[in-house]
This record gives structure tokens, sequence and C-alpha cells, in this order.
């Protein structure tokens, strides 16, 4: 493993040597940080790159204005500022030391020693420094060692970090998931297990962040796996069980053959009972969006019918698509890949000019047009005519 970035590289990014030289990258003031050094070492295409500095925020903020960078206080109470440099955003943070924590929150004091800054870090793979002048990384924790070996472990005593912020918990099985190899690290594993109700004083919304992303990642099975059985999600999320595992990997699955990509609410759903009353509860108490409460709530319903477009039509191409691969149905749900939704040839008007009297005969008839239209696969021309003909003669 290359133990330094290419510096030059990374200096032409978009903005990137505008914003360096303002932060005094050349004295040392100022280094790459945290996922995008470990994304690069790792091979892995960088997009967002962070920064930590000695700086204080007010010069930070002082330094990018004078040399005509946007500066917005993203995160001023914790050092966080993102500076807009050619329309690239850079996210800089002072080096921080924490103060006090409580498991979802910290006070932080400012300070100018690297190694404290990266103390107060998760996992050692996320304080690795680099040097933007020469690309030399600084590792105080055998980061490096533990990249190479894909390990994802906690800095210092796993318990301690645990306690200063509870997430932490999610976050180790999500990078295991992204980032590990093999079994996770014992020691992180079994601290993870021994504090996992600390996850009831989290919000909710932090707990869905986290778990989604878990989700979203290509394969989540092994390590949601290792999770149930440690039993980490029984505190907040009992709904979820080892039976329910089966359903995860086939979707996986699924989602491969039909030509889909990874879908966290579906899989989600998968590892939900199949039932829909409990799907929106779940929903509910992670906070999620009135949309997404609607779809992993369609999900749960297993009902397919004959025709996977005139499921999509009646549902939304979401939920038409969710059931057929939670279903194990790939062909029709790769079917729906290019699937657009048809509109009904007629309208209420068309049939009043045809002779139908105004009123609420007139929507029950273009419903029962509607119904025909969607079972005999959304005929139009000739065919169409006649199931409107139908329709008007037994109105």
């Amino acid at each position: 493993m290359e133990l330094r970035l290419d510096a030059a590289k990374w200096r032409r990014l978009r903005g990137a040597a505008r914003v360096l030289d303002a932060l005094g990258a050349g004295e040392g003031l100022t280094r790459y940080v945290g996922g995008a050094v470990r994304d690069e070492l790792l091979g892995i295409s960088v997009s967002d790159v962070d920064l930590a500095t000695r700086i204080r925020p007010d010069e930070v903020i002082r330094r990018l204005e004078a040399a005509r960078i946007k500066a917005v206080p993203t995160g001023i109470e914790h050092g966080t500022i993102t500076a807009v440099s050619d329309g690239h955003p850079f996210e800089v943070t002072t080096l921080r030391q924490d103060v006090s924590t409580d498991g979802r929150r910290a006070t932080v004091a400012f300070t100018d020693d690297w190694e404290a800054d990266a103390a107060r870090r998760d996992f050692t793979i996320n304080a690795l420094f680099a040097d933007p002048v020469s690309g030399e990384i600084v590792d105080y924790f055998a980061g490096l060692g533990d990249l190479r070996h894909r390990r994802v472990r906690f800095i210092g005593e796993p318990l301690q970090r645990i306690a200063e912020d509870h997430l932490r918990i999610l976050r180790f099985f999500r990078f295991h998931a992204r980032f590990g190899a093999g079994a996770p690290d014992a020691a992180g594993l079994d601290a993870c297990t021994a504090r996992a109700n600390d996850l009831m004083a989290l919000s909710r919304e932090r707990i869905a962040d986290e778990l989604l992303k878990l989700l979203a990642l290509p394969a989540p099975a092994t390590t949601v796996s290792i999770m149930l059985d440690r039993r980490i999600l029984r505190p907040v999320l009992p709904e979820i069980v080892a039976e329910s595992l089966s359903r995860l990997d086939m979707v996986v699955d699924s989602e491969r053959t039909a030509g889909y990509g990874p879908d966290a609410l579906r899989r989600l759903s998968a590892l939900l009972p199949r039932d829909a009353a409990v799907a929106e509860q779940v929903a509910a108490r992670l906070k999620l969006s009135k949309k997404a409460r609607k779809r992993l709530a369609c999900a749960a319903n297993d009902a397919l019918g004959r025709s996977a477009e005139a499921l999509a039509y009646r549902y939304g191409l979401d939920c038409a698509v969710d059931r057929l691969l939670l279903a194990g149905r790939t062909e029709d749900a790769a079917g729906l890949g290019k699937w657009h939704k048809p509109v009904l040839p007629i309208g209420g008007g068309a049939l009043i000019a045809r002779g139908l009297t105004e009123g609420p005969i007139v929507a029950r008839t273009l419903k029962r047009i509607e119904n025909r239209w969607i079972e005999t696969g959304f005929p139009s021309g000739e065919v169409f005519d006649a199931l409107v003909d139908e329709a008007l003669r037994s109105a």
C-alpha cells in the first residue's frame, strides 16, 4: 500500500489550490484528513475532500474571505467551515479535543495538537492525515495496518469511544460491511454487544440514517446477520429478527439479477414482517418521510396480480418493483425498468359528449373503463373504443 498521496494530483482538484494556499498548507497548518485519505489509499474514487487545520474558525473565515473564497459557517460551533472554491466545497475543521460527551453530542475545545484531534475520532482508518505538499501520510494509531488488513478497529478503548457517541455502534457495523474483511474486530464487536442498549438514547433519525446507509451497501447481509446474532438492533427495532435474513439475501440477489441497484428501503422492507401496519409503525418510529412510510407499507403487502404493469399502474413503480423483487419475480421486475405509466385515453367530458348524463354516473363509468383497460393490458385504438362502448351500454 502506498504510504503517500499524489500531492500534485490532489492540488489539481477544482478549487483545491486556492483553499490550501489560503489556509497555510505549505506552512504545515492544514492537512487532508479522514475519509478522503482512506478512500484514496484503497483506490476508491474520492469526491469530498475534508481538511483539518490548526487555524481557529474565525481566522479560517478571515483567510478564506481575503482570498475571495466563500466561507459558509456550516458547523462553526464545532469548528467547521465549508469553503466553496471555484464552485467546489471543502469542509474545513479546526483541530479539536473533547471536553465532555454524553453519548449524543460533544462539547469541544480547539487545539493545535494533531494527535489529540485524531484521538477523538472513531476508527483508526478514519484518523489518517495527509500532508498536502509532500503527500506523506500521518498515522498516529496504526490505521494503515488496519487498512491493509481490511480491519475496522476503534481508536483506543472501544467502550470509551461508544460512551462518547452511541451512534458509533451502528457505524462500526456499517464500516465493517463497507471496508472490513473476515470477522469483525473482536474487541469492537464485544463492546458494541455490551452497549447495544445505548442506542435507545439516540434520536430515531440518526438510527435510521445509519441503518439505511448500511443497507444501501452492495452486500450488507453478512454484517446484518452478525448484528442480529448479537442482538444489536433489538433495543430499537425488535421487529427485525433472524428469520428475515433469507428475505434480505433473496432481495439482494434479485436486485442484481433484475438490473436494479441497491435500495435501502426495499432491503429494510425485506427485514420487516409482511404486515403493512407493522411497516408503518417502524417507519413512523424511525421518523421516515411520508413517501418512505407509504412505500414500506405498500411493499409489505404480498399481493401481486397477474400483470406487473397493472401492479405498477395501481400502486406506483417503486412499490411494484419492491413487491416483485421481494417475491423473487426478477423477470417481471426487470421488465418494468423502462416502463412509463400510460394515461387513460378518455375523460369524463368525452363520456358526457357521447350521451352520458352529468353526475356520479360519469365517475363510476370512467372507473369501470379504467379497470377494464388495465385488465386488458392498456389497449388503444379500436380495442379501447370497444371497451368504452361496452361501458356506456351498461351505464
